[in-house]
């Protein structure tokens, strides 16, 4: 069910209120909302599994191990498995059009794309398995014998990761395009709990590759758990059918072919920067690679699932009408700036809370301080540049929107080049920290490169305007980060009941609460539309639930 502007619709019980041009309707900030919580419920899950990791394994060899066993799995996982991945953006995108119902039996389609990706990706798993010792040596050259045996053994356990990681991503794309946005929102979650159950019960003999199993088991369980409802809403079943050449497969192809290989590109960065942190002596810069990346990506997991998830579908309906493309223009310019105003603060506070982030999240077991120190320093570095990669993937999506894959392809293609030379040099500049200041370095020239080349697709983009707001956000944000930098500095010597924990997480917290007041003192100042949009609808919703408790207790008195 849509409204008037193309947006999908959640009927709820809470009256409707008029909605400023240009801006979402509140039934697309409910998505939003939808989709937020069930992602911070999977994220938050997703980040128990990994303090838990951290307490079990530390950042010795173990987990190097399974860093350098996971590049590939888990770049599938991501890439054709993941929420706005370009499986799920392919297949959103198609199904959002309006096709001849008489003809376009979506089941029919859907399960001919399963089964001819199915294939192809189950040669992918068994060359996986074949090339395990080769394929981790070709990932991290640099790294210990011990290293390279025990990411071999790991790798073979997860190379069916590859089959089931389209599957999984087919039938994301499928459910969101039917405006079913929860079940995959909270996918994650078993992954997660899978991993966290094998470590609690088999944790304590400190086997190398539980972490491996757990990850192939959680994968197995995200599947099975989303073909039921396919089934019901007539989006297929798990069969063989072999109709590829019909329109809407071959459609699907071709959006979906230079989508992978651009995405694909967007994730090889990740491989170079294990490749050259695999030089770095030690065995565990690859490992802390990863924790600090986890701590990163949680937030912006949920942040991409509140921006895009919803828009996706509605970007696909508006780029197929060129009537409408003056309302593209303006939701364009309307999730830059709602991912600019989420992301800007929480950089802030990875870049100036980074060591009382890391002490709380991981510090315990075999995760000492030494090791906090130098994730905290990475975390710093990736803090810089996560308002960039988030903002690069909204104008990524909207490129696929258009049915434009090629234009991300090139871009991404460079972008690998740039960031190997940009790792070369920032690696022996700043050490383990120039691999993330790298990848924020790439990030920023890709961001930049996207939005010449949709100027020149979509001319009437509000740039200007939106540089106008941007840049004293900027300055806002840098000063809330300076303030709660130094907060912390001056409070983390004063110990609460002698527990470094407690200590860290007290201050930390007051040093990140008075941050993002300042910023968001300075932001409303600024008069941003979409802010005060924002703010708008936080109150009419603590409004209504302000009301509702009211009612309850009159009828409780009653």
């Amino acid at each position: 069910m849509s409204d008037v502007a193309g947006e999908p619709m959640i009927e709820d019980a809470t009256t409707r209120e008029e909605t400023p041009v240009g801006l979402p309707s509140r039934s697309l900030l409910s998505v939003a909302g939808l989709v937020a919580g069930a992602t911070l419920l999977s994220k938050g899950m997703g980040f128990i599994r990994q303090a838990l990791i951290a307490a079990v394994y530390g950042s010795g060899p173990e987990y190097s191990a399974f860093g350098v066993a996971y590049i590939l799995p888990g770049f599938l996982l991501i890439l054709l498995g993941g929420i706005n991945g370009p499986f799920h953006s392919a297949i959103v995108s198609i199904l959002k059009k309006q096709r001849d119902p008489a003809t376009d039996d979506p089941a029919r389609w859907l399960e001919s794309i399963s089964t001819l990706v199915g294939c192809l990706l189950l040669l992918v798993t068994l060359g996986l398995w074949w090339g395990a010792e080769w394929v981790v040596r070709l990932n991290a050259p640099g790294a210990s014998p011990e290293v390279h045996a025990l990411a071999a053994t790991q790798l073979r356990i997860m190379a069916p990761l590859a089959l089931l990681s389209g599957l999984i991503g087919i039938g994301f794309g499928a459910l969101n395009a039917a405006e079913h946005y929860v079940l995959p929102a909270l996918s994650p979650l078993i992954s997660s709990l899978a991993v966290i159950g094998i470590l609690l019960a088999l944790g304590w003999t400190g086997i190398p590759s539980l972490i491996a199993w757990g990850i192939l088991v959680g994968a197995v369980a995200q599947w099975l758990a989303q073909v039921p409802l396919q089934i019901r809403l007539g989006l297929g079943r798990p069969r063989l059918r072999f109709e590829w050449g019909s329109p809407q497969v071959r459609a699907v192809g071709l959006l979906m072919v230079p989508a992978v290989i651009s995405s694909g590109m967007i994730h090889i960065n990740v491989y170079v920067d294990l490749f050259f942190a695999s030089f770095v002596p030690g065995d565990r810069t690859i490992g802390n690679l990863g924790y600090a990346q986890l701590l990163v990506q949680t937030p912006l997991g949920i942040l991409s699932n509140m921006v895009l998830v919803p828009l996706m579908p509605l970007y696909a309906q508006l780029a197929g009408d060129g009537a409408r493309w003056p309302e593209l223009r303006q939701r364009i310019r309307q999730s830059l700036m709602i991912t600019a105003i989420l992301t800007l603060p929480l950089s802030m506070l990875l870049v100036a809370l980074a060591e009382p982030i890391v002490q709380v999240a991981y510090q315990r077991g075999r995760f000492t301080a030494e090791v906090t120190q130098e994730v905290a320093a990475l975390l710093m570095a990736y803090g810089l540049g996560m308002s960039c990669y988030l903002l690069r993937d909204v104008l990524v999506r909207i490129f696929y929107a258009l049915e434009d894959g090629a234009t991300p392809l090139r871009i991404s293609g460079i972008a690998i080049g740039l960031n190997a030379l940009l790792d070369f040099l920032f690696l022996r500049a700043f050490g383990a920290p120039g691999i993330a200041l790298a990848t924020a370095g790439v990030n920023l020239v890709a961001l930049i490169w996207l939005g010449i080349r949709l100027q020149h697709r979509l001319q009437g983009i509000p740039w200007l305007e939106m540089g106008r707001s941007l840049l004293p956000l900027l300055g806002i944000t840098g000063l809330a980060g300076g303030l709660s930098g130094w907060l912390w500095n001056h409070l983390r010597s004063l110990q609460l009941l002698g527990s470094p924990l407690l200590t860290a997480m007290v201050w930390s917290s007051l040093a990140a609460a008075l941050g993002l007041g300042l910023f968001a003192v300075g932001a409303f100042s600024l008069r941003i539309p979409e802010m005060d949009w924002v703010a708008a609808q936080i109150r009419n919703r603590a409004n209504q639930v302000l009301s509702l408790l009211i009612r309850k207790l009159n009828r409780s008195r009653d």
